[in-house]
């Protein structure tokens, strides 16, 4: 773990918007989903999906989730992700839902005029929240002449990287 990782995820969370959200089918087949993303400053992240899709009702029947958030814009064996576990909640407060809408709307510097039960009742769209429990960033182990050996995974502690993208 280091300061230089913690700094690098913060980066990543504030500039890609999508993340990739990794599920199981009840019959235990994985299903990822690129979803537009945004975050508050507690680190949870939050996206709106149609109630009846693959990946919402992997959450209704197994709310744990693996998430990756990755700079695809650097060069060939540079890019950078962030990765976290956590467990993944449909928001069903209108107090919820109104929160995650305007961080929503702030983080496409957009201001609409929303309306909560839009994400409640029989209405087809719906707004999920992820809660990491752990975080990593990836990196690359060298040997001592600065040769590539392997990529490794480098602990972010939720607390720090919490400051970091406030």
């Amino acid at each position: 773990m280091s300061k230089i990782h913690n700094k690098k995820a913060a980066e990543i969370i504030k500039k890609i918007i999508y993340i990739t959200l990794a599920t199981v089918t009840k019959d235990g087949q994985p299903w990822n989903s690129p979803l537009f993303s945004m975050y508050d400053k507690e680190l949870n992240f939050y996206w709106s999906s149609d109630w009846k899709s693959v990946h919402s009702g992997n959450i209704r029947a197994n709310n744990k989730v693996f998430c990756v958030i990755y700079d695809s814009t650097m060069k060939e064996g540079t890019g950078e992700g962030v990765y976290f576990a956590g467990k993944s909640y449909e928001l069903t407060d209108e107090d919820d839902i109104l929160n995650a809408l305007r961080i929503m709307d702030k983080r496409v510097g957009k201001a609409k005029v929303r309306n909560a039960k839009t994400y409640l009742g029989k209405n087809p769209l719906r707004l999920n929240r992820v809660v990491p429990e752990k975080l990593w960033m990836n990196d690359v182990e060298l040997d001592k002449n600065g040769k590539y050996i392997k990529d490794v995974k480098i602990e972010i502690p939720i607390g720090e990287l919490k400051e970091l993208i406030k």
